[in-house]
């Protein structure tokens, strides 16, 4: 799915010269949660660095967007196979410091989990993340083994007791009674990230389940599958989509995964205009996104969710 790039006009060819870092709207901060910081209320995410042809042009990439006013870097060790990492390391080069800087493991043990981040430390070239998540919690038996003795919990605990990490978090899009259980077996998460979009609650919702449950435990809220993995763009444009991610209650920052400089943009203008939408006007946005989306509402659409 395209997305036009309407300010990337205004801006092209500005780059060489820097000017856009100078001209590109603010973007709003927020205070993250009970983590007691303030952090930008998008961010770019890593998961679609594998949309560039090799890791040079995508760390190119990534410092276009820290010259945009990105300040918040959303990665994990599985996207593209460490590259995206990879990605971020030399992107970053230079000016760590003034970045929240995230990754992820999906591993399950305290031993595999560590080893995970030393080789994300590695990559990204520092010596410490500014959060750190369990990535992509989908079931019971892994909360099981998230909590049991030996579990990646430690490791967490572990890294951010020796500051290899300042905060520590979970992610996920499977499940929300998951999240949820998640959010209320151990009160010490720092964050969380879950799906907020305007078909959510059309099936399986987050918006409806876990997000009064993080909201209510002060954790600090990223939201993700903000433009539906494309299929919303069907029926609504990217500022609707934003908007209403940012309107919800209690969500912090949206993770935004814009593979061009013209998108993040898109994105930057958007926030820096950020009006949260009335109680109509959410109406509206939820009725058009299910009816126009091209596509049956539910798994059809949210594939990224459990089978019922």
């Amino acid at each position: 799915m395209q997305r036009r790039g309407f300010v990337g006009r205004i801006f092209a060819g500005l780059g060489a010269t820097g000017l856009y870092a100078q001209r590109t709207p603010q973007i709003p901060t927020v205070e993250f949660g009970k983590t007691g910081i303030r952090v930008s209320r998008i961010a770019q995410g890593g998961a679609r660095m594998d949309l560039h042809p090799d890791v040079a042009t995508a760390a190119a990439h990534v410092r276009k967007m820290y010259d945009l006013g990105i300040t918040y870097f959303d990665c994990a060790r599985l996207y593209w196979d460490g590259k995206a990492e990879e990605a971020y390391g030399i992107g970053l080069a230079g000016v760590r410091k003034n970045v929240f800087l995230t990754t992820k493991s999906p591993k399950r043990t305290a031993r595999e989990a560590m080893e995970d981040l030393d080789i994300s430390l590695r990559l990204l070239k520092t010596d410490h993340v500014d959060l750190w998540q369990i990535h992509a919690v989908q079931d019971r038996n892994d909360i099981d083994r998230i909590l049991s003795p030996g579990g990646a919990l430690e490791a967490f605990l572990a890294a951010k007791k020796a500051g290899k990490c300042r905060f520590i978090g979970f992610t996920g899009h499977f499940d929300p009674a998951i999240h949820s259980a998640l959010l209320k077996a151990y009160a010490g998460w720092d964050t969380v990230m879950l799906p907020v979009h305007a078909a959510d609650r059309s099936y399986l919702s987050f918006e409806a389940d876990t997000l009064p449950v993080a909201v209510e435990s002060g954790v600090g809220i990223q939201a993700i599958k903000v433009f539906g993995k494309a299929h919303l763009l069907r029926s609504l444009n990217p500022g609707d989509c934003l908007r209403y991610a940012l309107s919800q209650p209690g969500v912090h920052v949206a993770i935004c995964g814009a593979g061009t400089q013209g998108q993040m943009e898109d994105n930057i203008r958007v926030a820096a205009n950020f009006r949260p939408m009335n109680a109509e006007e959410i109406a509206d946005v939820r009725k058009r996104a299910v009816s126009g989306s091209g596509v049956v509402t539910g798994p059809a659409l949210e594939y990224w969710k459990r089978r019922v």
